[in-house]
C-alpha cells in the first residue's frame, strides 16, 4: 500500500501546473498518480482511458 510522503503536497501542484486542463475523473486519478511518483512507480497497466495523459 502506498502512502503519502513529505513530498505529497508538492507533487500535485507540479502536475496541475503542467496539465491545467485536468478535470472530471482525472482528478480522482491524480491522487494515484501522485502516490506513484512519490514511490518511483513509473508505469501502470490499465484500460481506464481517464488514467492516461499524466506522462512521467
Amino acid at each position: 500500500m502506498l502512502v503519502g510522503t513529505r513530498r505529497h503536497a508538492a507533487i500535485p501542484a507540479q502536475i496541475v501546473a503542467a496539465l491545467p486542463d485536468i478535470r472530471g475523473s482525472q482528478m480522482h486519478h491524480l491522487r494515484t498518480v501522485v502516490l506513484m511518483r512519490e514511490h518511483g512507480v513509473s508505469r501502470i497497466c490499465t484500460r481506464d482511458t481517464a488514467s492516461t495523459g499524466f506522462g512521467s
